[in-house]
């Protein structure tokens, strides 16, 4: 259908400069006959976009990657005629040295967090380069972390948090669900801009090291909304700051950090999609419009809402430009506090 319509506006563009059809009416069948053999000579070997499968690759099972994913992969079979094939992952690294290995013809996409671009900065060696090597879609959502405390330890504010770590150096514990996810570089980066030393406890997930700060046997994380929401309701916790850089309705009345006692800090957990490098523009454009369209649905902002995730679908370039920023701002601050991944 693309080759069509190219061809099609071909064919007006070549009349809007003057060209007229034939009058007699035979050389006006010839001149068809030509112009179809034409079409049919230069669409040879260009294979309409699906012609096979399409694998979605997604970081680890449950996660909010993965449940979008699993939103997605229907909505683009329905749309495109090919089956989606949802691929989980381990973080990190793994799902990038997947994409960098595949074709660059739409066929195989990725939907995974910043820890694909980050990724550089805290490994000696990655098997790509995020810019060079992957094309981006769309920041499709984005799920902020909350800065929530034990009710014991006495901070109600960003300002009051700063300044007990401040007196106490190395005696504050946060949880985190491994090195380098969104939930570590939140606190990492809180810590670095902070100018504050507060340990870092990893956990092998994200429900283990919650429940720890539940328990009060750590004193603080950076949990997402959804996680949290019920346990701050309960006062098993208590929230300090969220970490978007605007107030977001998933936690109303809730200050940002920036806005609490650190200016300039933000590090929401983003999901972004990509394929490989040098697919064509057409077939990206397609998918961008594909999954902006489905996602923007009201059913579905409502459905990943109440998830504890707000939908961005961003335009690629949006996309890219945060890429470029955040490997400049972060890439620095992860450098100069030595956070490194195993």
């Amino acid at each position: 259908m693309m080759l069509l319509r190219g061809r099609t506006r071909k064919l007006e563009e070549s009349k809007a400069s003057g060209w007229q059809a034939p009058s007699n009416p035979g050389a006006r069948l010839l001149g068809c006959c030509l112009l179809a053999h034409a079409a049919v000579a230069a669409t040879a070997g260009a294979p309409e976009f699906p012609h096979r499968p399409i694998r979605l690759i997604a970081s680890g099972v449950g996660g909010t990657g993965d449940f979008t994913a699993r939103l997605i992969g229907p909505h683009l079979t329905s749309r495109l005629g090919q089956p989606v094939v949802v691929d989980n992952r381990p973080g990190g690294v793994v799902p990038g040295q997947i994409l960098v290995e595949a074709q660059p013809d739409g066929h195989t996409l990725m939907l995974t967090g910043a820890v694909t671009w980050l990724s550089p900065f805290m490994r000696t060696s990655v098997p790509f380069d995020p810019v060079r090597d992957f094309a981006p879609i769309m920041l499709a959502i984005q799920s902020p972390n909350v800065l929530v405390v034990h009710p014991s330890l006495p901070v109600k504010t960003v300002k009051d948090l700063v300044e007990l770590a401040k007196q106490k150096p190395g005696e504050l514990n946060m949880a985190s669900s491994g090195i380098g996810n969104s939930n570590h570089l939140a606190g990492a980066i809180f810590s670095a801009m902070a100018g504050v030393d507060i340990t870092v406890i990893p956990y092998k997930g994200a429900q283990l090291a919650l429940n720890d700060v539940i328990g009060g046997r750590v004193q603080l994380m950076f949990a997402t909304a959804n996680a949290s929401k019920g346990h701050l309701a309960a006062g098993r916790l208590r929230a300090v700051g969220v970490t978007t850089a605007q107030p977001t309705r998933l936690m109303p009345g809730l200050p940002t950090i920036a806005s609490a006692g650190l200016p300039g800090y933000e590090s929401a957990a983003t999901i972004g999609a990509f394929t490989r490098a040098g697919t064509p523009p057409a077939v990206i454009g397609l998918l961008h419009r594909e999954i902006a369209q489905f996602l923007q649905r009201p059913d579905i902002t409502e459905r990943l809402f109440n998830a504890g995730i707000d939908v961005v679908a961003s335009t690629p370039q949006e996309f890219a430009e945060l890429i470029r920023t955040e490997m400049k701002v972060k890439g620095k601050i992860i450098r100069d506090a030595g956070i490194r991944m195993n």
